[in-house]
């Protein structure tokens, strides 16, 4: 249950931030609060099912740095450090196109400038990030098995010989 769980959760995670990666009508404020809101949902449903060691949560990393972002200011040279240090399970290209595609819903709020995009690409270009921008949806987590041992001891068991084992031996 905890392994389905987690593949359906990134699964949640790269659709979601594929979208958000690919329109500019939802990179906005606002969106990154809902996002945010929408998520801790999903955290508290994996509490209260007890599925928090299923690493599920931890699949959503991505997806909650990307609604920060989206939440954060984006004007001075601090902003800017605060977002690389935030933003680690992103890679540049990722916090790039974000940051480009931002939109402002209302005249409170102000289009990221390209020079401060510029000091963010400057500032992550020591990172080694994959060149990918979308998530691989179609990922899929290997699926483990517990080794439950036996409490049967190999020379008690009998082969039929109807099975034909013969050349089976017991040692």
């Amino acid at each position: 249950i905890q392994q389905v769980f987690k593949q359906l959760f990134y699964m949640i995670n790269a659709v979601a931030l594929n979208n958000l990666l690919l329109r500019k009508d939802v990179c906005s404020w606002s969106t990154g609060m809902q996002l945010r809101f929408n998520i801790s949902q999903l955290e508290e449903w994996l509490r209260g099912k007890n599925l928090q060691q299923s690493g599920a949560a931890q699949t959503l990393e991505p997806l909650i740095q990307a609604a920060q972002l989206l939440q954060l200011k984006k004007k001075t040279l601090e902003d800017a450090e605060a977002i690389c240090s935030l933003c680690t399970a992103l890679t540049t290209q990722q916090i790039v196109k974000i940051l480009n595609l931002y939109t402002p819903v209302n005249e409170f709020e102000e289009r990221v400038t390209v020079g401060f995009i510029r000091h963010i690409q400057k500032h992550l270009q020591e990172r080694n990030d994959p060149p990918q921008l979308l998530l691989d949806f179609k990922h899929m987590f290997p699926v483990l098995f517990p080794f439950n041992p036996s409490s049967i001891t190999m020379d008690s068991i009998h082969l039929p010989a109807s099975l034909n084992l013969d050349f089976l031996n017991k040692v």
